[in-house]
Parts: structure tokens; C-alpha cells; sequence
């Protein structure tokens, strides 16, 4: 079946159209012209901010033009994440999605679900013309999954409403009523590469840790997935001290915001070392595959001679410092909410792994934590590592949270309204992960939020996917929450 023959159809005939067009974290002017295009062939107000946000505006229906306008949001860029033998241009290509029994996939690929499902939502409001409404302020953001510039930097004047339904939400049934704010933690290690000496004295090889589960570290961070950073760190730090090892290269993970799920090396092993560094290398392997046998069903470990030969190698002191800080480094859970059972608290991720030039290692993680304070703490913590090795370190500017309030009138309104439409309670929570509804405060105090959306999984990994049934039953929930709230 086609996409754009999924029911409603109103909705998956737009997200069809989004998942072809390119849209990356910092370059989305290709989805900025899909949006502007839009509002031109539906004959919509549209407003465009320095930044690049744009609101599109659909006028109040009659007879409710001095209700104050209803606010629906969502983001316009994509995490873009790819399994290792896929090949694709982000900034070119289109997403290659299908439908897969009662789910929407991409091959190979992240979907961009999140937050294209979103954008449709709101775009299909705007133009569905048995809908009474309110004033609807569809607001389109840039730069979420990068550091959330977009909201950050939203330009005076774009919105009236006081009522906000964020849709970047990710479980169908819950409503977001809270968020965990965020920073970054960033090091640069700076050395000297060593010069290679005789190569008739090593054998070298390819190191490396794949098939990771991955996903979003907010949203999966309490859920026991490994870090491929951490492990490939460890296969390392061991072979060095048992086998002479030498580091020539480490490449590990991609994107703040989610947990890596492939890493690898090139190493140097002294010759006639090397039956000794493969029965160690297997026995750690499987060491590890049975630590996350639960987890991580489609780990992978590789160690077979390498094609690339190296010309320079990290000096010992500083592959010495490197693996100790990584092995150091915290990675997962740090807190659960003692307000929220079952709400992760605060967080860190060892994200990524770089070496862009020689003599130069970046390392970059990512805090989050629904407490201001715990938030600092932890930046603080990993930021202490670094500086115990002799790194440079720099936080980014962060984000705030946003603080639950379970008794807000849309909240309520919001609740009673699903409640009648389906028969059950919807799950009133916080999420661990970003949203720019903390942001959206700190320009309009006055904003009563929420955030909701259809089912998704696996979403900053290949592994992304959209539930069919729940895109339906959000459509008609939003469609209530428009006509009613």
C-alpha cells in the first residue's frame, strides 16, 4: 500500500510529501519552500522570522473570531541517521519510506516521523474544511534536533494564542505536560601524533562494535541499550594493557541526541601478539553479548586486518589518558524523579567520538535533567573528567525544562475531551527528552501547553517507525481538541 493511501488520508498524503523532501538539522530551506508553497496554494497567511521559523495562519471560522487563537506546533528538520552499508545524501535525497503492516518505515534510514507526522498534522488542520474553528497559529520551527535555535531565537510578533498543543510527542494515550531541559558537554584533546616507526612491527586492524539498538537519549535512556563509544572503549582499553595495543584512529557515533550505535577503530598490535589480541578480543566480545543479550539482540564485533595502513599513531600518554576518560565518563541514568515515579530525573550521554584532524579528538555529551540545578551538576561532573585529562572543555548554552502544572484549564480541557472520545483516562506525564515548550515560556509566560502525538518507536535510529492506527486516532483526537478546547 502507498503512503498517501493510508486513512486519514488528508494526513498521510502530506507526510508522503514531507519524507521526499530534505530537511537536516541547520539546512531546511528545502522544507521552509514546502511550507511557504503550501500556504501559497491554500491561499494562507504566512509569517517568516529571521530565524527561519514560519508560522502559517488559518482564519477563525464564523462566529468564532473573538476566541483567542489556538497555537499547534511542531519542528521542520530531521535527525538523520543511516545503517552503515546505506547509501544516501541527507541534504539531497528523498527519505525512501513504506508501509510495513501496521507501521510506516524507511529503509535503512530514519524516518523523520519525528517531527514530519507532526507537520502534517497541523498542515492537514489548516486545510480541512469540515473543521470549525478558532484562529489556527500553525507554528513551524528549525533547528530542533541541533540545539533548538529555532525556539530559542522565535522572532517578536509570531504568535497571539495563549493555548499551545505541541505535537512532538511520541506515545499515543499520554498526554506531556512537563520536560527535562538540556546542555551539552564538549572536550578537545589536542596532541602530537606520533610518527609510525618500522611497519614490519605491527599488523593492523579494524576494530569495531555495530548493529547497536540506538534510539533517543532522553526518550530511551532508562531502557538498558548499549553505548557503542563505552563498549568499543572498553575492547580497547583491555587490548592495550594485555596486548600492547596502539590507537590510530576512533570514530564513534554521530548526533547529540542519540545514543551511538556504531563505533570503530584502526589499531596497530605488535606482531606476534596478534593470536593473543584475538582470543582476547573474542572472549570480551562475548563477555559483553552475554552482559546485553536482553537489549541488544543484533550486536555485532569486528576484528579483521585492515586495507588502511596508518602513517601516525595517538603517542602512548595520550591513547593512555583518551581511553581512561572514556571509560571514566558516565553514560545513562543518573536520576529517577522522585515526583514523577517512573520519570527519569537526569541523564548524560557519551554521544560521539571524533577525531576531524589529526593530532585533535572532540568528544561530545549531552545532559539532561528536569531539575535546573541537577542539570549544572551533572555538565559539572563530566566537564571534571575532562579536565582530570588534560582536555579542553566548553558547555553549550543549554535549555530550559518546563515545569508540570497537572491543574492548567487546557490540561483539564484536554483530558476530559479524550476521556469522552475513547472511554479511558489519558496518561497524564513528563518527558525526559527536549521540547521547545521550556523555551516557548521564556518569550510567552503566558502559554498554556501541552504536547501530544501518535505512537512512534525507534526514533533517532534506523529503526524509526510510525504507528498507522495511532496517526488516525490522533487525527480525531486533535480534530475534537480544535473544535472544542
Amino acid at each position: 500500500m502507498e503512503i498517501g493511501s493510508l486513512q486519514p488520508q488528508i494526513v498521510w498524503e502530506i507526510f508522503a510529501e514531507i519524507t521526499r523532501v530534505p530537511r537536516p538539522s541547520k539546512k531546511e530551506s528545502r522544507i521552509q519552500a514546502f511550507v511557504e508553497d503550501f500556504a501559497r496554494q491554500h491561499r494562507l497567511e504566512s509569517k517568516r522570522d529571521e530565524k527561519g521559523n514560519i508560522v502559517l495562519i488559518r482564519p477563525a471560522s464564523s462566529g468564532r473570531e473573538d476566541e483567542p487563537a489556538l497555537i499547534l506546533q511542531s519542528h521542520m528538520d530531521m535527525v538523520c541517521e543511516k545503517d552503515a552499508d546505506v547509501r544516501i545524501d541527507f541534504e539531497n535525497d528523498p527519505i525512501d519510506a513504506y508501509v510495513d503492516g501496521e507501521w510506516v518505515k524507511a529503509k535503512g534510514t530514519t524516518l523523520g516521523a519525528d517531527c514530519g507526522i507532526g507537520m502534517a498534522l497541523q498542515m492537514a488542520v489548516l486545510i480541512d474544511k469540515d473543521l470549525s474553528c478558532p484562529r489556527i497559529e500553525a507554528l513551524f520551527t528549525v533547528d530542533e534536533e541541533q540545539g533548538l535555535t529555532g525556539a530559542m531565537n522565535l522572532g517578536d510578533g509570531m504568535l497571539t494564542g495563549t493555548r499551545m498543543i505541541n505535537l512532538d510527542s511520541e506515545d499515543e494515550g499520554e498526554l506531556f505536560i512537563g520536560c527535562a531541559g538540556g546542555i551539552d558537554t564538549i572536550a578537545t584533546l589536542r596532541y602530537t601524533p606520533e610518527a609510525l616507526g618500522a611497519k614490519d612491527d605491527y599488523t593492523y586492524y579494524y576494530i569495531g562494535v555495530s548493529g547497536l539498538h540506538g534510539g533517543h537519549s532522553g526518550d530511551d535512556i532508562e531502557k538498558g541499550f548499549a553505548n557503542s563509544n563505552k563498549l568499543l572503549n572498553r575492547l580497547l582499553w583491555n587490548l592495550d594493557r594485555e596486548c600492547g595495543l596502539r590507537v590510530a584512529r576512533f570514530d564513534g557515533g554521530n548526533l547529540r541526541n542519540a545514543i551511538p550505535r556504531e563505533a570503530e577503530a584502526v589499531a596497530a598490535i605488535p606482531v606476534g601478539r596478534t593470536a593473543e589480541a584475538e582470543k582476547l578480543f573474542r572472549r570480551l566480545a562475548e563477555e559483553i553479548a552475554a552482559e546485553f543479550k536482553q537489549t541488544e539482540t543484533s550486536m555485532k564485533f569486528t576484528f579483521q586486518p585492515a586495507t588502511e595502513h596508518p602513517t601516525h599513531l595517538l603517542p602512548m600518554e595520550v591513547q593512555r589518558r583518551l581511553l581512561d576518560l572514556l571509560y571514566a565518563l558516565p553514560h545513562g541514568v543518573m536520576a529517577m524523579s522522585r515526583s514523577m515515579p517512573g520519570l527519569v530525573e537526569t541523564s548524560t550521554n557519551l554521544a560521539s567520538v571524533k577525531m576531524p584532524e589529526e593530532g585533535v579528538v572532540v568528544i561530545t555529551t549531552s545532559q539532561r535533567s528536569s531539575v535546573e540545578s541537577a542539570k549544572r551538576d551533572i555538565a559539572d561532573r563530566v566537564a571534571a573528567v575532562f579536565a582530570l585529562a588534560g582536555a579542553e572543555v566548553r558547555h553549550t548554552d543549554g535549555y530550559p525544562g518546563w515545569t508540570p502544572n497537572p491543574d492548567s484549564p487546557l490540561v483539564r480541557r484536554t483530558a476530559e475531551i479524550y476521556r469522552e472520545l475513547f472511554g479511558n483516562d489519558p496518561k497524564i506525564r513528563a518527558i525526559h527528552a527536549g521540547l521547545e515548550c521550556g523555551l516557548f515560556l521564556t518569550r510567552y509566560p503566558q502559554l498554556d501547553m501541552i504536547s501530544t502525538g501518535p505512537t512512534l518507536r525507534g526514533v533517532h535510529s534506523p529503526a524509526e517507525r510510525v504507528e498507522v492506527a495511532a496517526v488516525a486516532k490522533v487525527w480525531r483526537y486533535l480534530r475534537e481538541l480544535v473544535e472544542r478546547v
